[in-house]
């Protein structure tokens, strides 16, 4: 009952959780209930359960040791007593159950209460404000434009009023220096004006909004947003500035789950209680006055938030001390030194994107938080070495309290305080209340299993804060630790068994002394690589779960990267953070040797993951909760006692794994579909076409064929803003989404915007030290980094390809490591076709003139055609890339139908044999003379199918006199939004159906 009752609460919790959006927000949740007191109710009816489960124990009648003659005459008052016994029985079952059902009812009210609660403090729209800004704990990054990183600060903003005209940081310190005026004068009246802008601390609005600060690199470029942003990663815990911010509301789950990787960030946020995020438009240089400060802390519920802002400040001041001297080092020692501050504090905010996906490809990015084995290491340091005082010092401190006691009473002190330290994330957090569970288990004398005792700090910390249960964090705590304990009780067991039945003479001790560390050696290292692989195993559907990938490196890297970290890094890290606390030279010391030995993992690790032969290192498979279950009813014979259930009985649900798994992945594969990834950028398009051959004539022996198409659709006649992706993060996220689809390789891409960088006679000899990509060389240097992860067969570029050869060269001369493939690239012009082996598929280019000295036509728009040879053909589909569920992508939404521009049979015409050809036009051109010429040059073009299929971009100048000579009869726009050219076609066509 104990496992069945907690299971259904987390799993209700969750449910409540997940359809919460969609349900009507109640005020009266929010204003008469309290979630403080719920969780309180719920823990007093818990202990309430458990006691009335362990009343009632079983007692034989004395009745039935007496002898026959005796049992006759009593016999009535004992059927008396087992009828009463019955209905007791009965009667605690039915409590039992009522009391179960209370407390599920309850944690689902708990999840319900604390969502409304969410929604009343969140922003609702768009908004520009100045407002009093708190900043809370250390900032997620730091604001570094030489390393091209932005702000991110977790704040709390308060005196909210709309911002009608622009402010400036001389303004926002008057605004300052004029409230501390107006405290000093005690001034009741308090008005602040600047100029269009006026302040009355009486009269804004209260409310607090805890949201996400954010300012980016190209913000502060120019010199004069550099200078005011300058302050920001100065701003130190609880300090206070006026600034004026850009509001805006959390993206919605759905307009989340659509980002390029996945990443669920209304999840991430709303697990984090963010109401909304900011942008920094200007702040202060000068702090506000305390007396604010106060007024907010006077609303907190205790003076916890002192203590963590005086921690906080701490860490940021260690941060401080590991950025000192940053720039003069070289890329590796900086990431070796941030590693290092994130193994001591938990700070991540000097790791950059190609760090964190060193560990990733690696399997070990779960080293880089702080775990139980830092806080329980830390504890146990502490504990000796406040026993050996005690011993040395005052040893008569034991007759009053035992020494196990002086030790678990440190240990709790320290767990804790280092947990807030480090950010008080969930697994400090379970590890210092796991030790202050078992000892207060040890101290009561309770009968009660440590895996009870971890699934009740589950559900407390779910009853505490339900939106724990969004962060995956919690989930591979709490599962990684019952894992560990489960694996060590079924180990302990074996040896003790094998004890008890191994007993060597004296006499041949001595003889197999000589090998006994050999065996020994031996033995821990089967022990070792026993409980990874029982780890990686058990672990991979969560993870799958999760994140979508998972890592094969992690079952070898992590065999001795565990215990690197676990025995030397760990250790010596935290001994350098105690002796800081004495001497800071010293400690520099040893943490120079700390980072001299991260820096050789990560060169290590970055020679393994560039071998040829294991450089496919991730596993991409789409996990829902069925494939889950089945996973753990296959691994459920070997969690639970041997005998219990036999291990045969995992082959059924094991059989059934692997065939829905393949299932899966040939679904992808079924059907010919044209994906649109998503990039990040509202103007760079990607998709992908994957296309099933229908017979034995495949190309190469191969079941498919796969094409991948690049586009920049920013119009060259237009302002816009540059582009703030990279080459190296668009290739990861393309190579990531094309992992995900099952495609191994690439037979084209295309790149349908020409690139003036390639264009170019003559390139700069001494390559930069990283390839940031300009708008003009993203592209093609995408191309060439995502050639490394996949093999591609051939590469069509738009424009000019001269420079080329060149840009290649330099990309190998900055990457030794991509030295091992090499693309060569063809000209994307008018005319170029490329046809299938079974004549099905053909991609021709329509539009790109290289010839002619005027780069605005030569951008290359895609012709796509399906012959309609076969008749079993199945027509192209159009849909939306999800990343977060790949087989859960819908199709993609139309922006105009223009049916009737779409030839239609006759009555009379005879039926048709064979499928209809079928085009797709994926349209590129960023000017209108791509369109203009093609209409002059391409007036006698080949028959076209009886409907196309338009995809392009809103900003496309096509007219609609081309859609028109296309026969256009389906508008798909990667950005979801109207071509204006189709627009008077559809409004003719609708007037002239209207009757």
């Amino acid at each position: 009952m104990y496992w069945l009752v907690g299971g259904l609460i987390i799993v209700v919790m969750m449910g409540v959780l997940a359809v919460a959006d969609s349900m009507p927000s109640v005020s009266s949740l929010v204003d008469t209930i309290n979630p403080s007191v719920l969780a309180l109710i719920l823990v007093v009816m818990s202990l309430a359960l458990i006691m009335l489960s362990r009343l009632y124990t079983p007692a034989t009648p004395a009745a039935q040791s007496t002898p026959f003659s005796s049992q006759t005459s009593s016999q009535s008052p004992v059927i008396e007593l087992s009828i009463t016994k019955r209905l007791l029985l009965i009667a605690r079952h039915i409590v039992v159950v009522i009391l179960a059902a209370g407390l599920i009812g309850v944690s689902a009210l708990q999840a319900l209460v604390s969502h409304q609660q969410a929604e009343s403090s969140k922003i609702t729209e768009p908004l520009r404000v100045q407002a009093l800004v708190t900043i809370e704990g250390i900032s997620d990054s730091v604001l570094d434009a030489a390393a091209d990183t932005g702000y991110r600060q977790v704040a709390i903003i308060t005196h909210l009023s709309p911002l009608v005209s622009e402010l400036t940081p001389q303004d926002l310190d008057n605004i300052t220096a004029s409230q501390l005026a107006g405290i000093q004068s005690h001034n009741n009246e308090n008005s602040l004006s600047i100029n269009s802008n006026s302040i009355n601390l009486d009269t804004l609005h209260t409310d607090r909004h805890r949201i996400l600060l954010s300012a980016y690199p190209q913000a502060s470029r120019q010199p004069k947003a550099a200078k005011q942003f300058a302050n920001l990663s100065q701003l130190k815990p609880g300090e206070t500035r006026w600034m004026s911010l850009a509001l805006s509301p959390l993206a919605t789950a759905e307009q989340a789950t659509s980002s390029p990787s996945g990443f669920d960030s209304y999840r991430w946020l709303r697990g984090r209680h963010i109401d909304g995020v900011a942008r920094v438009l200007a702040t202060a240089t000068q702090p506000a006055s305390t007396a604010d400060t106060k007024l907010l802390a006077a609303s907190s519920l205790s003076h916890l938030s002192h203590v963590r802002t005086y921690i906080d400040r701490g860490r940021w001041q260690l941060r401080q001390h590991f950025y000192q001297g940053w720039h003069v080092l070289t890329g590796d020692e900086q990431q070796a030194r941030a590693v290092t501050l994130s193994l001591l504090t938990g700070d991540r905010s000097l790791i950059n994107r190609e760090t964190k996906e060193l560990y990733q490809l690696a399997g070990i990015s779960h080293l880089l938080a702080i775990s139980g084995t830092h806080v329980l290491f830390l504890a146990i340091v502490l504990a000796g070495a406040a026993v050996m005082m005690v011993n040395q010092l005052y040893p008569a401190l034991y007759r009053h309290v035992p020494r196990w006691q002086v030790r678990w009473w440190v240990m709790i002190g320290a767990a804790f305080v280092y947990a807030l330290f480090t950010g008080f994330d969930v697994p400090a957090a379970r590890t210092a209340w796991m030790l202050f569970a078992i000892g207060l288990m040890r101290l009561s004398l309770l009968p009660i299993s440590t895996m009870r005792v971890l699934l009740a700090l589950a559900v407390l910390m779910a009853w505490r804060d339900p939106y724990v249960l969004w962060q995956a964090g919690y989930w591979l705590s709490f599962v990684a630790v019952a894992l560990l304990l489960k694996y060590e009780d079924r180990s302990h067991h074996h040896r003790t068994l094998a004890s008890t039945q191994t007993n060597i003479p004296s006499s041949h001790q001595d003889k197999a002394g000589g090998r006994l560390w050999l065996r020994q050696g031996w033995g821990v290292a089967k022990r070792v690589f026993k409980l990874q692989f029982w780890l990686f195993i058990a672990l991979l559907p969560i993870t799958l779960l999760l994140f979508g990938k998972a890592s094969l490196w992690g079952l070898i890297i992590n065999i001795f990267a565990i215990g690197l970290f676990g025995w030397v890094i760990v250790p010596l890290n935290l001994l350098a953070g105690l002796i800081y606390l004495l001497s800071p030279t010293l400690a520099d010391g040893l943490w120079s040797f700390v980072t001299a030995i991260i820096l050789s993992l990560h060169q290590l690790i970055g020679w393994l993951t560039t071998l040829p032969a294991l450089s496919a290192a991730w596993l991409y498979t789409f996990i829902n909760m069925a494939i889950v279950l089945m996973m753990v009813l296959v691994i459920l014979p070997w969690l639970l006692p041997r005998g219990f259930i036999s291990r045969g009985l995992a082959l059924p649900p094991l059989m059934l794994l692997m065939m829905t798994v393949y299932a899966n992945q040939q679904s992808l594969m079924a059907v010919p579909t044209l994906y649109l990834l998503p990039t990040g950028d509202q103007y760079i398009s990607a998709s992908v076409l994957q296309y099933p051959m229908t017979d034995d004539s495949g190309e190469s022996g191969e079941d498919e064929v796969s094409w991948l198409f690049l586009a920049d659709h920013r119009p060259s006649d237009a302002p816009t803003m540059p582009s703030r992706l990279t080459a190296e993060a668009l290739s990861a996220t393309v190579a990531q989404q094309l992992g995900s689809l099952s495609i191994q390789r690439l037979h084209g891409v295309v790149v349908q915007s020409s690139s003036a960088a390639l264009s170019q006679r003559q390139i700069n000899e001494n390559p930069p030290k990283s390839l940031q990509a300009s708008t003009s060389e993203l592209l093609p240097l995408t191309v060439l980094q995502l050639s490394q992860h996949l093999p591609t067969y051939q590469y069509w570029q738009a424009g000019r390809i001269d420079r080329w050869p060149a840009l290649q060269a330099a990309y190998q001369v900055t990457h030794p490591a991509a030295a091992k493939s090499s693309i060569s690239a063809q000209r994307c012009e008018e005319g170029k076709t490329w046809q299938s082996a079974n004549k099905e598929l053909s991609i021709t280019a329509m539009t790109g003139w290289r010839q002619i000295e005027d780069a605005s036509v030569w951008d290359c728009t895609i012709a796509i055609d399906l012959s309609g040879i076969k008749s079993s053909r199945m027509p192209i589909q159009v849909l939306r890339y999800n990343a977060a569920a790949p087989l859960k992508s819908s199709a993609a939404s139309v922006q105009a139908f223009l049916d009737r521009l779409a030839a239609q049979p006759s009555d009379s015409s005879p039926p048709q044999r064979h499928t209809p050809p079928e085009r797709i036009i994926l349209n590129a051109d960023s000017h209108a003379r791509v369109w203009q010429l093609w209409s002059l040059m391409c007036t006698d073009e080949r028959a076209m199918p009886a409907q196309s299929r338009w995809l392009g971009h809103s900003t496309s100048s096509v007219t609609a006199d081309v859609l028109e000579r296309q026969r256009v009869g389906v508008v798909i726009t990667h950005d979801d939004k109207i071509l204006p050219a189709a627009l008077p076609l559809e409004t003719r066509e609708t007037s002239m159906a209207s009757p």
